[in-house]
């Protein structure tokens, strides 16, 4: 009988530790600081072009800024604007455009009373892979034109953004 239960000991052990998760380090890819502010610079860059005065912001993977630039000309709330839009598409892996739309429909409505959400267009993810390093908005101009901008920062280091 001994020898019975010390089996039956070892296959819920071996069980057991069959299900439990794995532990270990966990390897992520995140924005450098001088990542952060080419895309802003670019973002600025491609609005001031085409004569808008705004503001963009740029967040890391946990929704913290890393870089707000504002225009001399662009208005006081742009700023904060910009940085909620970054979170924004950061937190929901798409543009605000897009969750914009999709929080028309009442289902999701209640998205956007989550603290810090802006759903006006000008956000777009920083996405490598399938892995959200972090969001970028812009704000101080049309939400067409300020999605066209934050794309536009994105797009400027999308050959760093290719996964490994």
């Amino acid at each position: 009988m001994t020898c019975m239960k010390v089996a039956m000991v070892v296959l819920v052990a071996v069980a057991v530790s069959a299900t439990a998760p794995a532990q270990g380090l966990v390897t992520q890819h995140n924005l450098s600081l001088g990542l952060a502010k080419t895309i802003a610079e670019a973002a600025l860059s491609e609005c001031k072009a085409k004569g808008f005065s705004t503001a963009v912001a740029v967040v890391d993977r946990a929704g913290q800024i890393m870089v707000i630039l504002r225009d001399e000309n662009a208005s006081a709330q742009s700023a904060e604007m910009a940085r909620r839009k970054a979170y924004t598409a950061k937190m929901f892996r798409t543009t605000t455009l897009e969750f914009q739309k999709r929080t028309n429909d009442p289902y999701y409505a209640a998205q956007r009373q989550v603290t810090d959400i802006l759903a006006l267009g000008g956000g777009a993810p920083i996405v490598m892979g399938n892995e959200v390093l972090g969001g970028v908005g812009s704000s101080g101009s049309s939400q067409e034109q300020d999605d066209a901008c934050a794309k536009a920062g994105v797009a400027k280091v999308a050959n760093l953004l290719k996964a490994p």
